[in-house]
């Protein structure tokens, strides 16, 4: 027997934010990171505070990839102020904290039920509606994902104002981040009607309104959709999982301070030939493997060529490169032109550990060997 439930209340549409001002908590602990912390944008959270005379406080010590030190300094400032309820204003790193900050906190003096509402501030993560976090060790070079039903924050709220002034790069990065959640969803060994529902839709707005936000950040509508996208794929991956293409990921991450998005969007096209086994040399085969059907939906989807299998799959890989391109973002190691070969190879045995033993690796559609997973990273360089 499986189950399927979304825990999250999620607040959306014009005004989301005046839901700050209705809110049944009375002290307020907000954490964020340094540049949002001093963005005029910030008034648009604060503001219904204000409003409703709540008490609050700001933690602003959040960084990208949440390290072990950043995260005890917010469990100490949460347990000097106690406060009802955390909200977490920015992208996955401030999202990710607050879960953090929150689940260690309580562990060490559960002082009260405490309260968890996400705003998230960039389109891609869906980390609002997931009970999954990653915090990082830096000595070690190593991302730990958690999981944990606990971690699920109580209320999202998601307004596209907080969006508009988000740079291209970084909403490329994003889009393609939503993108890969919600197919590695709709592949994962953990996918359901339920879950692909939600991944398949996702999939639809990336595909008709990702470029549209890239190439005018004040296009209000595209903006607001990506927006629920990523909302969409992160309910989706938070039942049914995710695969190889993030536990590759957060090697690349945690050893070479790629942007998420941005490694989950460059090892894509490995992935999908991976666990397709359909690349530019196959022949027609009587049987594939089962990601292909599911891979062959996704392409159909987004209006792509189903001339036969191995030329849907083709197409969706090169749908994927095709907006890589657009959008900038490199499609090899060697393009970002700031790593040496030497280092990324030297590098590759460990990340290949590493991702094998990730937990996300576990509901791939194929099941990968080192070997695999090491010619992927090479393939990448």
């Amino acid at each position: 027997m499986r189950s399927f439930e979304i825990k999250t209340k999620v607040f959306f549409g014009d005004q989301a934010l005046d839901r700050l001002a209705e809110i049944p908590y009375n002290k307020v602990l907000i954490i964020t990171d340094p540049f949002m912390a001093q963005s005029s944008m910030f008034n648009l959270v604060t503001d219904p505070l204000k409003r409703a005379n709540k008490e609050f406080e700001i933690f602003k010590d959040v960084v990208p990839d949440p390290p072990i030190e950043k995260i005890s300094e917010g469990v100490k400032k949460m347990l000097e102020y106690k406060p009802d309820v955390l909200v977490a204003v920015g992208g996955g790193s401030a999202i990710d904290s607050s879960k953090s900050i929150r689940e260690f906190a309580l562990r060490v003096e559960p002082y009260a039920e405490v309260g968890l509402i996400a705003i998230p501030t960039t389109s891609g993560t869906g980390s609002e509606v997931t009970s999954f976090a990653v915090v990082s060790d830096p000595k070690e070079k190593m991302k730990y994902p958690l999981v944990s039903e606990h971690l699920t924050p109580d209320e999202a709220i998601l307004d596209a104002e907080l969006v508009k002034s988000v740079p291209p790069a970084i909403t490329a990065d994003t889009g393609m981040d939503v993108f890969t959640h919600a197919l590695e969803a709709c592949v994962s060994t953990n996918r359901s009607d339920f879950t692909n529902a939600l991944a398949e839709k996702a999939i639809e707005i990336c595909g008709v309104f990702l470029l549209r936000a890239y190439l005018d950040g004040n296009d209000t509508h595209a903006r607001q959709k990506m927006h629920s996208a990523s909302c969409l794929a992160g309910l989706a991956f938070n039942t049914a999982s995710l695969g190889l293409n993030h536990g590759m990921a957060h090697q690349l991450g945690a050893t070479f301070h790629i942007p998420h998005g941005r490694a989950n969007a460059m090892l894509l096209p490995h992935i999908i030939e991976f666990n397709s086994d359909i690349n530019k040399h196959s022949k027609s085969q009587k049987e594939y493997l089962p990601a292909v059907k599911r891979y062959a939906t996704v392409a159909q989807i987004l209006g792509l060529s189903s001339y036969n299998k191995i030329m849907t799959v083709r197409s969706l890989v090169n749908w994927v490169q095709f907006m890589l391109k657009e959008m900038d973002i490199p499609l090899s190691i060697s393009q970002m032109g700031t790593i040496s070969k030497e280092e990324y190879f030297n590098a590759i045995d460990r990340m290949a550990d590493a991702a094998l033993a990730d937990a996300c690796t576990a509901t791939n559609p194929r099941v990968p060997t080192k070997e695999d997973v090491v010619k992927m990273y090479q393939k990448l360089w």
